[in-house]
Formats: C-alpha cells, sequence, structure tokens
C-alpha cells in the first residue's frame, strides 16, 4: 500500500485587502512504501479546458492512502468540470457556487467511501480543496476521511494535513505568527516552503520543500482568476532564502543569551523596522 499521509501539504488564504484574497497550497513530495520512500505528485489543480483555453476551478491537495487520494481526486475534477460546463457558464465558480458543489462533493466521497468500507478496505484520506472567485474571495475546506468538509478559510485561515501537522506544521504556522489578517506584506510562498523545509528535518518522513507550490489568485490586470505553479527561479530563490532565514532564526536566539534581558532586543528589531520603513 503506497502512503501519502507521511507527508506535509498546507493551504494558506493571503490576504490582500478586501475583495483581493488569494491562496497559495504547497506540499512536500515524499511518499512510502513500506520501508521506502519515493517522490510522488501530492497537489492536484482543476481546470476546465474548453477552445484551448484552461478555466481555473480548484486546487486540490491529499493525504492518505495514495490511490483512495487518487480517486478523490479524480471523483472531485469530473464533478466540478460537469457543473462548470452545465451550471456555471463555463467559468470559475463564486464563493456560494464553491460551497454548493463541496457539498455535492461530499456526497459522492461518502458513498465511495461507503462502497470501500463494505469491501473491508479502511480508509486513509484527508484532502484540502481550495478555490478563488472572480470576486476576489478565497475559498479552504478540509476533508475527512468520513468524506465530510468542514470551511477553513475564515476561522482559521488555513488548513493543514498530513504527518507533518502533528510534527510542527501547526505549530510553525503560530509560531510565525501566520493569519489572514497579518497576511498582507508576507510572502506566503516562502512562509509554506521554511515550514515544510523546517518539519523535514526533524521528521524523517516528510520529505523537503521542492516546489511542489501552487498559487490561484484574481489577475486584476486581465480581470481573471489564474492558477500556476511556483516557477524554477521562484523555486532557486525559495531555497536560497529559507537557509537563510534558518539561520537568522538561530542568531536571533543566540543573541537574546548573551544580552539577556529580551526587551533590548525588541528594541534593536523595532529600531530596524523603523529604518526600512522610512
Amino acid at each position: 500500500m503506497v502512503k501519502t499521509d507521511m507527508t506535509l501539504v498546507i493551504a494558506l488564504k493571503w490576504y490582500f485587502g478586501p475583495n483581493e484574497e488569494a491562496v497559495v497550497i504547497s506540499a512536500d513530495s515524499r511518499a512510502t512504501m513500506g520501508p521506502v520512500s519515493y517522490e510522488v505528485r501530492k497537489i492536484y489543480p482543476i481546470v476546465l479546458r474548453e477552445d484551448d483555453e484552461e478555466i481555473p476551478l480548484a486546487v486540490a491537495g491529499g493525504a492518505g492512502d495514495a490511490s483512495i487520494v487518487k480517486q478523490s481526486f479524480r471523483i472531485t475534477e469530473r464533478m466540478l468540470v460537469e457543473i462548470a460546463k452545465e451550471e456555471w457558464g463555463s467559468r470559475t465558480p463564486s464563493f456560494e457556487e464553491f460551497e454548493e458543489a463541496v457539498r455535492a462533493a461530499e456526497t459522492r466521497l461518502i458513498r465511495r467511501f461507503s462502497q470501500l468500507r463494505d469491501q473491508g478496505i479502511e480508509i486513509d484520506f484527508q484532502m484540502i480543496l481550495t478555490s478563488v472567485d472572480s470576486h476576489g474571495k478565497a475559498s479552504i475546506y478540509l476533508f475527512d476521511p468520513r468524506g465530510l468538509a468542514e470551511p477553513m478559510h475564515d476561522n482559521p485561515g488555513f488548513a493543514v494535513i498530513g504527518k507533518g501537522f502533528f510534527t510542527g506544521g501547526n505549530l510553525l504556522l503560530r509560531l510565525l505568527g501566520y493569519s489572514p489578517a497579518e497576511s498582507i506584506g508576507m510572502d506566503l510562498g516562502l512562509l509554506s516552503a521554511f515550514i515544510i523545509d523546517a518539519v523535514s528535518e526533524i521528521d524523517t518522513s516528510v520529505g523537503p520543500f521542492v516546489g511542489e507550490s501552487w498559487l490561484m489568485r484574481v489577475d486584476k490586470a486581465e480581470g481573471k482568476v489564474v492558477l500556476g505553479p511556483l516557477k524554477d527561479e521562484a523555486l532557486r530563490e525559495f531555497k536560497d532564502k529559507v537557509r537563510k532565514r534558518k539561520e537568522l532564526i538561530r542568531k536571533l536566539w543566540r543573541l537574546c543569551e548573551v544580552v539577556e534581558k529580551e526587551e533590548e532586543v525588541d528594541k534593536m528589531i523595532e529600531e530596524a523596522l523603523k529604518k526600512q520603513r522610512k
């Protein structure tokens, strides 16, 4: 059995202002089969292809039994493409339309999982399903092993699945101060890369960040929703920045030990920030 739960998948809402939300979804690339680990794709963009055009519908990320995860991706993709053609006028769904589609996905997944359980198959599955509508409203849903989905876009504004969640993914998000309201001015692609890379250092079942990252947002210039992967040049830049930021955190800790008064270190940082804002 191929397992992808030995992994870390993160979806973050990126807030730029009113009606300006985006979603970043990132993952490591490691899966296990017995004692063997290998690379596997864990993020699945869902688009409608019509007249040489790709219309973004959603992005999914999965963890658990690889076969069940892939089946769930395909079930969800077929359903969204079908609804897009029949009900959405071959366009990206609105926030409300996507919410209704998620409920339809629940029904189909629950039915499929029930069939598998009747055959004695244990369901090992989690899935994140995200989208952004043309008005810049982001959606993030977390599917559990029953096939039920919980909205995560408003509270807490992110979703994390896989074993890496328990070995630091959620903790690092909290420690680094992520929240949708605080995401203005933050590079969430870099934040995701940092978390995945840091968790991989303490959990060998989580692979280092290798660029499995997708961004869904509204392109104001083109007036439409766009979806795309992290580019190679951005990946190289992220890897270098992640290394430097980990070293900065270590130096900050050592500085606090030397100065002894954290208030003095805080004052130094605030003064440096004020200079940058001028």
